[in-house]
């Protein structure tokens, strides 16, 4: 069994259909990165995977378990499918820190007195563990992405979703953030991107998939992909990113 079964998923937005029957399986450990151009649904199958968005139709099951806005246990799943955004959503007010620690205290996850250790243990994963006591508007915005990154991992989860998380940093600053994630990769993580970075979908993700007009229009190898697009419509799109 799959860790995720995303099966003939429909989303709309009011009139806009934006998910037309996607389906898709993802392997435990598996590094799958989504491309596709701006409104081909990328960001909403993301957010229908973490349960922040409602699905009209369908079904997606993560670790064989169906998911969907009403499960009585959906803060506890959100636990283990973390998701990363574009914005960093950090608390300005509060330390590194106290806001990698927030949400695991609160949740029950560890004792207050335990933060600290676990702070510093996924801050130096992600290479900030001298950061702890700064507050964000000290950080760069490559350090910051990298902070939402060690909260998220602070929860411990078994999959972890990346939403265009360099899209809004500075050319020379978001090379630092793919290498954390290429790390996370070498460590088992699963994980699942939705990027305009090619150089990581060619490298390090184990699978490629070209969302297009809301479905899955193409998946595979991202070698194989990128050097034989099979349709007219993948084959576009690479070469307008070149």
């Amino acid at each position: 069994m799959a860790l995720v079964e995303i099966s003939d998923v429909h989303k709309s937005f009011g009139p806009v259909h934006v998910l037309r029957g996607v389906s898709l399986e993802i392997e435990e450990g598996e590094i799958v990165t989504i491309i596709g151009r701006s409104g081909s649904g990328k960001s909403t199958l993301l957010r229908c995977l973490n349960g922040l968005e409602r699905i009209d139709g369908g079904e997606i099951r993560v670790e064989g378990k169906r998911v969907h806005a009403d499960m009585p246990d959906l803060r506890e799943f959100r636990q283990r499918v973390g998701i990363v955004f574009q914005a960093y959503n950090l608390f300005p007010h509060l330390t590194v820190e106290r806001n990698i620690t927030l949400a695991p205290v609160l949740t029950g996850k560890i004792a207050k007195a335990e933060g600290r250790k676990l702070a510093r243990e996924v801050l130096e994963r992600v290479g900030l563990a001298d950061k702890i006591d700064a507050y964000p508007e000290r950080l760069s915005g490559g350090q910051q992405q990298r902070v939402a990154i060690a909260r998220c991992l602070a929860m411990a989860p078994h999959l972890m979703l990346f939403d265009e998380v360099t899209s809004a940093l500075d050319p020379e600053l978001v090379g630092e953030v793919l290498k954390v994630m290429e790390e996370m990769a070498r460590q088992g993580m699963t994980m699942v991107l939705v990027t305009h970075e090619m150089g990581f979908a060619r490298q390090v993700a184990t699978k490629l998939v070209f969302m297009h007009q809301g479905t899955v229009w193409e998946q595979g190898p991202p070698a194989e992909l990128f050097a034989n697009p099979r349709t007219p419509e993948l084959k576009s799109f690479i070469g307008s990113i070149r």
